[in-house]
């Protein structure tokens, strides 16, 4: 019910009245003035209650009237009517009718009844209800009223004093809730305040409202009573307690901290009045220092005192808390003063006294922000927020190390406890507690967590200094440390939540807004503090750590190393953070946990389980707060290594720690407890490195460089020893790499980068583990279903495949067959979608060299076949040359011959797939090659490919030219061979897909190539024999060297390119510098044609004649013209060429189809089969002429110098000369339209050096033919198959070839004398092939005679011909003939075969029978004038020979031989004689002379009488001498020179008679009786029988027609006639008897005409 209710106004008129009445009846007797103004008071009020309808109102105006009755009571001192009394004035003031001025009396009466101690109780019961219901009690009045409290405090009734101590309390709170109350209602009108006049006056308060007034009065005189000055305002005071005072001050400043910081008067006081108070209350706790003796200092220290001590620490408190703002220096004192009060010098209930102070501010994180603010961060400031923790460290630090000095009351309570009281009764201390270095102090609670309940500041009714229980000190500095780190961490994680959400609201999504300005300072001041008090917290809580005995105590430390470490973490202050991670760290690990040292302390145990403790603190740390760890990963990781090395957990699948079987060295420290924790903590590990998943990229780096940095120690250590290495780090990596494959990217470099450093490492365990990750890694990542899918992203499949190329530059085996085997996976997994990483592939594939042995070369084939056979439709057109190259590489590599071979089968393969996909392969790679050119413009480079300016697929084609050729000159014979083969099939087979233009780098830049690297190593190889192949292969003798070896792979090679020569020549034609190319090749051939290797000349001859034969003839005109006609093939495709054969129908052997298919009409660009085509070829024939003539002058010149025992460096064999002779007819068809007579010449020389040449004994038997056969060898053949060609081609060639005849003939007649003078091959020694026994003669000449002998038919033949020509004439080609002819006749049974002379003969005869008639016919010119004497002397050295016959001839035998010289004589007598006046007359002597003496029978007194008959030839004497005769007289003399002739015949006759008559007669008469030879007497009949006969003709001729020395000579005969008559052979007297009948018709001297004028 409220006071002014018209209830409450009525019962408290009623309540007033009985109290007057209840007044009056009391001081009825004793006081009646007081009676009486009872009564009018009674009156008054009825009064006021009668007329007034605000009855409360005009009661309060008239208090004074109305109070006075009740004042006067009081002044009764009477007992019972003060207390009615006072009762009365309680009642008035609680209904708030009391006017100031009743207010001031009434003061004054209460103040009389205190100084003469009447109901002291009463009396501050009624100053507070007066003070607490109304505010008209001000100024003076108030200070009395004060005043008269403060008095009654100090009596001496105990209850009287608290109650008083009370209502003091009261009445001041009250005071200041005026003002606050004043302030409240003034608060919306602003004033002026007038301008502060410094600080002059200190009581300058007329600037303040009433209430504030008295506020500041009484504030003021507080500070006056506890200073012990007197007070101003406070008058009457007459004693006053510092204790009271200050516990005054302290609520005041606690309970209205706005007043002080509203008004600039109040700010005034506390920076003038109660801080220097403060400072000089404390000095002698700031002087005093423990155990001083008195005498060792000047003066006696006053001690401190400990109510006012803590008093004054309760009142720095809140002066901290509240006005530090204000009081920024003071502060700083006594902060500092309060640091200084932890010294350990200090008495013990003062540390404790000030850690509990220390306490309070540490459960203020924004009060410990703003001294970071005000003092830490400036300039020339004390740091005192430092100081303060790094107090609390230091406390904490000197507890451990002085305990109880100096203070009788703790030394007493502390004495229950020993210095270690681990045993205590047998059993175990399960109290909390703290040990360090034998220093034991327990634990206990102090207070809720982030509340600071202090205990001794409470302690405000002691008055001694109470005692300190062991360890509260300790228990309370260390909940202040963890509410300091807690409050801290949690304010600044709040802000920085804050931060980043205001962050997030602002930033726009296309911009980053700066950050806030005040956002920035902000993290200074964090930055500033965390700095400022890592370092003592860290001594603090390590110090700590490795003291607590307990697993809470622990839990807690550990969790605010924690803590502080994320904090630093996200603060991004770097070498803090470590440090606290570093503390965890080394409290993770056992001490000297290396050392295998069993103890049976229960403290290993309990540290034990510590370590464990902080181990599961650290995987939290690295679990939960990964993301800020950065570079200190390095320290957890290590850490976390050497657990594992201690619990020995080993890699296992994915990189996972399982617990390994045997576990051996510092494990033996595991207890059984820590086992069981065993699967916990290697489950945490796992898991760990799971939740690297969930951290951030730049957190996730850190964890990578740190893990590799503990790769790298794990690998460092490693070298040089052979223990088990540490492979953490690398299973590690492995996992964090598989859990993060979806940003796998960005780790990809630095974690392969490393793991493949790893791999080169040389302990074989590491290197396994680098290669397992790095591999593991690289499927995982291909197989990982990324977003977008790898086929989409190139990059990344790229850098995801790098690694394993990066595994190629290893050189340890195991882990390049690992790479292949992975290799083999992915391809048999993502093979069909590599795409763009199938370089990086086939490069690994490829990546073989020499050194790596066999098996890791077969894996690496395994993978190039997969290749081949299944994924070449899927990879990328541009990675067909990279195939090309690795398996070109694999045919290179010399480890293996059967992979080098199957790989050159697999170039076949990939060119066939070439062939098939031919269209699209080149549709995707021009493609691709648009785009590079067009990259290649931008940057302004050239484009940069092999063979550029050829079309791709080409270029294609090219790369497996170039490999093939490369395979063609490897050192392995069978791999040359294998590739030779391959290569010229596949340009056979593909070659028409190539371009033209590639055709020329073909020619050029692979197959000249590969045959100048050929030919060079053929002719540089070594002749070293070898004896086996390998194993126990047997090698051929004809393979047995490297030269021979080579020498096969460059016959194959040559062949191989003649052949394409030959099938593309019409295609290489239209190359512009096909002459060049041609004359390459010549020069090939010829340089192999010379090589001193008889296999590759050879080769190199039948290569030449292929290419000679450009066009060969169709078999059974397969496709004859008119059939080509049909199929549309125009006119001008059927072969130009064939006109320049020799007249046969050809069709070139490039198949027609195949070039209506490569060439459509519009390419076709055949010249017309003109002129231009016609000179072309004949500078090619040209030149291979001169090659060939080059070639032949220098395999067929003699070996010069040397004796013949020298053994010439090289003989051609005869199989060489013979190709090489059997090229001429091919060619010369080709140039003979300018074949001089020069090249005739040298052709001839060639020939004759080629036929000159021996064979070697050892091949004698496989070329001669035994020697009874006459048989040409084959190259004997080839030579004169040659010089018919010529002939016959001269014959039917235009007139200016004649000319040639005479040097063929000139030829032929060389190869006659062979016949009897075989040829010298330089100075060499021959045996005869007759003689030769093998062996014995390293050289056997020939049998030249058949070759002669035919030489000779064709020399006959041949003139025959041409004995008319004009060249045949002029040169004496018929003298020649004769003159060869004559060595054969001469020798006649001389000659090394008896056919040869016989063979002479005819010929003679033969060529005679023509060239007679035109030797006669061109008489006159003298063309022939020289032949005759050669002719005569024929003659002369065949009819009278002087070679005796052999003494076997039959007699048969001899009359065939006399036979041939009748021919002979015939000859003379049909084809000479009767043409004598065409004949020189020399020439006709020598003739007649021949039959004169051949018809004369010579006989040599050698033979038996047997043989005389037939040896003496009658028959050729006969013919002889009847020659003679019948040219003796001729009856129809026409010309002079015919008589001439008969007159010469005849003369000859005559002598002839004559000498034989005389022999005849000789003889006869020597003889006496014998009979004279048989022939003899022939020949006398028969010169008898002759006489007989001229002496007809004579008869029968015109007289003028015989000489007269004629006539002398027959007249002369007689004489010997008749001296004959005496012989005894009746056959010749009868003969004799014919001769001289017709002598008697010369008897006399015919009748003779005049003639000429003679008689």
């Amino acid at each position: 019910m409220s006071t002014s209710s018209p209830e409450a106004v009525k019962k408290l008129l009623e309540n007033m009245q009985t109290d007057l009445r209840s007044l009056s009846m009391e001081c009825k007797k004793k006081f009646p003035p007081v009676k009486e103004a009872a009564e009018s008071g009674i009156v008054k009020i009825k009064t006021i209650a009668a007329r007034n309808s605000d009855i409360l109102a005009t009661l309060k105006e008239n208090s004074s009237e109305v109070v006075q009755p009740f004042l006067m009571g009081c002044g009764t001192k009477e007992p019972k009517i003060t207390q009615l009394c006072l009762a009365a004035i309680q009642r008035l003031m609680s209904h708030e009718v009391v006017s100031e001025a009743a207010a001031g009396n009434i003061i004054n009466m209460l103040w009389q009844l205190m100084e003469n101690g009447l109901e002291e109780l009463k009396l501050l019961q009624t100053v507070l209800v007066l003070l607490t219901t109304n505010t008209v009690v001000h100024d003076q009045v108030l200070s009395k009223a004060i005043v008269l409290c403060f008095r009654l405090h100090f009596t001496k009734d105990n209850i009287t004093n608290n109650t008083a101590a009370a209502t003091v309390r009261q009445v001041v709170t009250v005071v200041f809730e005026r003002m606050v109350a004043e302030d409240e209602r003034f608060k919306d009108i602003v004033e002026q305040p007038p301008p502060v006049q410094g600080n002059t006056n200190r009581r300058s308060v007329s600037t303040l409202r009433p209430s504030a007034k008295d506020a500041y009065m009484l504030f003021q005189d507080l500070c006056q009573l506890v200073n012990a000055d007197a007070p101003y305002w406070l008058v009457g005071m007459t004693e006053m307690t510092r204790t009271f005072g200050l516990e005054l001050l302290e609520s005041v400043l606690n309970d209205f901290p706005g007043v002080f910081l509203q008004h600039q008067e109040f700010s005034f006081l506390l920076k003038e009045r109660v801080c220097p108070l403060v400072i000089k209350l404390f000095s002698p706790n700031i002087k005093f220092r423990q155990g001083n003796s008195s005498a060792a200092s000047p003066a006696p220290v006053e001690k401190p005192y400990f109510p006012i001590c803590m008093r004054l620490l309760r009142v720095v408190s809140v002066l901290i808390k509240h006005f530090y703002s204000l009081l920024v220096t003071e502060c700083e004192i006594f902060l500092s003063l309060l640091v200084k009060f932890l010294d350990g010098e200090k008495p013990q209930w003062l540390r404790a006294v000030a850690v509990e102070s220390v306490h309070r501010l540490c459960v203020q994180p924004h009060l410990l922000r703003s001294f970071c603010l005000s003092y830490d961060m400036k300039q020339h400031s004390t740091k005192v927020f430092r100081d303060i923790v790094n107090a609390l460290g230091s406390f904490i630090q000197s507890l451990f190390i002085v305990l109880n000095t100096g203070n009788p009351a703790a030394t007493n309570t502390s004495t229950g406890f020993c210095s270690n009281p681990t045993l205590t009764g047998g059993s175990l201390t399960t109290q909390a507690a703290f040990e360090y270095r034998g220093t034991w102090i327990p634990l206990m609670t102090v207070s809720v967590q982030g509340s600071a309940k202090a205990t001794y500041l409470e302690m405000l009714d002691k008055v001694e200094p109470p005692s300190i229980p062991e360890g509260y000190a300790m228990s309370v500095a260390f909940s202040a440390l963890l509410d300091l780190v807690r409050g801290i961490t949690s304010m600044i994680e709040r802000e920085l939540a804050e931060e980043e959400a205001a962050v997030r609201r602002e930033a726009n999504p296309d911009q980053n807004t700066q950050p806030d300005v005040s956002l920035l300072g902000a993290h200074l001041v964090w930055e500033e503090m965390v700095s400022a008090c890592w370092c003592g917290l860290l001594a603090a809580l390590s110090l700590l750590l490795d003291a607590s005995t307990d697993e809470t105590a622990t839990e807690s430390i550990l969790k605010a190393e924690l803590t502080v470490a994320v904090l630093c973490g996200r603060l991004g202050l770097v070498t803090p953070r470590d440090a606290f991670i570093t503390a965890i760290c080394k409290a993770s690990l056992p001490p000297h946990y290396a050392l295998t040292v069993l103890s049976s302390n229960t403290a290993n145990l309990n540290n034990k389980a510590k370590n464990i403790q902080c181990m599961r603190t650290l995987l939290n740390l690295a679990h939960c707060h990964g993301a800020v760890l950065g570079t200190s990963w390095q320290l957890v990781l290590a850490t976390l290594q050497h657990l594992v090395w201690i619990l020995g957990l080993k890699p296992g699948f994915g990189g996972a720690l399982k617990p390994g079987r045997a576990v051996e060295g510092p494990s033996t420290v595991l207890t059984t407890a820590v086992m069981t924790d065993l699967p916990v903590i290697s489950n945490i590990l796992s898991r760990l490195f799971e939740s690297s998943q969930y951290l951030a990229d730049v957190s996730l780096h850190h964890l990578i460089s740190a893990l590799c940095s503990l790769s790298l120690e794990a690998v460092e250590m490693a070298y040089g020893t052979n223990k088990e290495p540490s492979l953490f780090a690398v299973a590690k990596l492995l996992e964090t790499g598989l859990v993060n494959m979806d940003r796998i990217e960005i780790l990809w470099r630095p974690l392969t980068g490393h793991l493949l450093d790893v791999c080169q490492h040389p302990n074989a365990r590491m290197r396994e583990w680098g290669a397992e990750a790095v591999t593991s890694l690289i499927k995982a990542g291909l197989a990982y279903k990324h977003n977008p899918p790898l086929a989409q992203n190139q990059r990344l499949q790229l850098l995801l495949l790098n690694p394993l190329k990066e595994l190629s530059n290893v050189l340890h085996a195991d882990i390049r067959q690992k790479q292949l085997e992975s290799v083999l996976q992915i391809l048999q997994s993502q093979g069909d979608s590599l795409g763009p990483g199938w370089p990086l592939v086939l490069g690994v594939i490829g990546a073989i060299r020499n050194d790596q042995g066999e098996s890791l070369i077969r894996t690496a084939f395994q993978c190039l076949q997969l290749v081949v056979t299944d994924f070449l439709p899927t990879m990328p057109c541009a990675c067909l040359q990279i195939v090309v190259d690795v398996a070109g590489s694999f045919g290179l590599q010399n480890q293996e011959l059967n992979i080098s071979l199957t790989s050159i089968g697999l170039l076949w393969n990939i060119s066939d797939y070439f062939f098939q996909r031919g269209e699209a392969i080149t549709q995707e790679l021009e493609r691709e090659e648009a785009a590079l050119q067009k990259q290649a413009q931008e940057k302004g480079e050239p484009l940069n490919r092999p063979f550029h300016p050829a079309p791709p697929f080409d270029c294609l084609w090219l790369c497996l030219y170039a490999k093939l050729g490369q395979l063609c000159v490897d050192p392995r014979p069978a791999v040359r061979k294998s590739a030779g083969q391959t290569m010229f099939s596949t340009i056979a087979a593909h070659g028409t897909l190539l371009q033209q233009s590639t055709w020329h780098i073909v020619v050029w830049k692979v197959l000249f190539h590969l045959l100048d690297c050929v030919r060079k190593s053929s002719t540089t190889a070594d002749k070293e024999k070898i004896e086996s192949g390998g194993g126990n292969i047997l090698i051929h003798h004809s393979r047995d060297t490297a030269e021979k070896q080579w020498a096969e792979t460059w016959v194959l090679t040559l062949a191989g390119v003649a052949r394409i020569f030959n099938t593309r020549r019409y295609l290489l034609q239209q190359l512009g510098d096909f002459f060049k190319a041609w004359e390459v090749l010549l020069d090939h051939i010829q340089s192999a044609a010379l090589s001193k290797n008889s296999e590759v000349s050879l080769a190199a001859l039948k290569s030449f004649q292929e290419i000679l034969q450009i066009a060969t003839p169709v078999k059974d005109s397969a496709m004859p013209t008119n059939a080509l006609a049909a199929m549309g093939v125009p006119p001008i495709l059927i072969d130009p060429l064939s006109a320049l054969g020799p007249g046969r129908p050809l069709l070139r052997s490039d198949s027609m189809l195949e070039r209506l298919t490569s060439y459509n009409g519009a390419e076709l660009q055949v010249p017309s089969p003109g002129e231009e085509l016609a000179l072309e070829d004949a500078a090619l024939w040209w030149s291979a002429w001169n090659t060939w003539y080059r070639t032949g002058t220098d395999s067929t010149r003699p070996p010069n110098g040397g004796t013949g025992t020298d053994r010439p460096s090289f003989v051609p064999s005869q199989p060489f000369l013979t190709a090489l002779v059997q090229i001429v007819p091919a060619l010369y068809q080709h140039i003979k339209t300018v074949f001089s007579m020069e090249d005739l010449r040298r052709l001839g020389v060639i020939l004759h050096g080629a036929v000159s040449i021996p064979i070697s004994s050892d091949a004698s038997p496989f070329i001669l033919p035994s020697y009874t056969e006459a048989v040409l060898t084959s190259l004997q053949e080839a030579v004169l198959t040659a010089l018919d060609v010529l002939q016959k081609a001269i014959c039917v060639g235009p007139e200016n070839l004649q000319v040639m005849y005479p040097a063929i003939f000139e030829q032929l007649l060389l190869f006659v004398e062979f016949s009897c003078k075989p040829p010298q091959y330089g100075k060499m020694e021959t045996k005869h092939v007759a003689n030769a026994k093998y062996n014995q003669a390293e050289w056997v000449a020939l049998n030249y005679v058949p070759f002669a002998e035919r030489s000779l038919e064709v020399v006959v033949d041949l003139y025959h011909k041409t004995a008319c020509h004009k060249a045949v004439i002029n040169e004496k080609v018929l003298q020649n003939i004769i003159k060869t002819l004559r060595m054969p006749l001469g020798l006649k049974y001389g000659c090394p075969s008896e056919s040869t002379w016989k063979l002479a003969v005819s010929s003679l005869l033969k060529v005679l029978s023509a060239g007679l008639p035109v030797a006669r016919q061109h008489a006159s010119s003298g063309m022939f004038d020289t032949m005759w004497p050669e002719l005569a002397n024929a003659f002369e050295d065949f009819l009278f020979t002087k070679s005796t016959p052999p003494d076997n001839v039959s007699i048969q035998e001899f009359q065939k031989n006399e036979a041939i010289d009748v021919e002979v004589v015939q000859l003379i007598s049909t084809e000479i004689l009767p043409f004598a006046i065409f004949i020189p007359k020399d020439f006709v002597g020598q003739i007649m002379a021949m039959l004169n003496k051949g018809s004369i029978h010579s006989q040599s007194s050698s033979f038996t009488e047997a043989e005389v008959d037939v040896r003496m030839r009658e028959e050729f004497s006969k013919v002889c001498f009847e020659t003679l005769l019948q040219f003796s007289f001729s009856n129809k003399v026409s010309t002079p020179q015919e008589g001439y002739i008969s007159r010469m015949a005849l003369s000859v006759l005559l002598k002839r008679s004559q000498d034989v008559l005389r022999r005849y007669v000789d003889d006869e008469r020597l003889s006496g009786r014998c009979p004279l030879p048989r022939q003899q007497v022939t020949e006398i009949i028969f010169v008898l029988k002759a006489i007989s006969t001229l002496m007809d003709s004579l008869k029968k001729t015109q007289p003028e027609n015989v000489d007269g020395t004629t006539w002398a000579q027959v007249i002369a005969l007689y004489p010997t006639l008749v001296e004959c008559i005496t012989c005894s052979s009746s056959e010749v007297s009868s003969a004799l008897k014919e001769a001289m009948g017709p002598f008697k018709d010369f008897m006399q001297p015919p009748v003779s005409r005049v003639q000429n004028g003679e008689s």
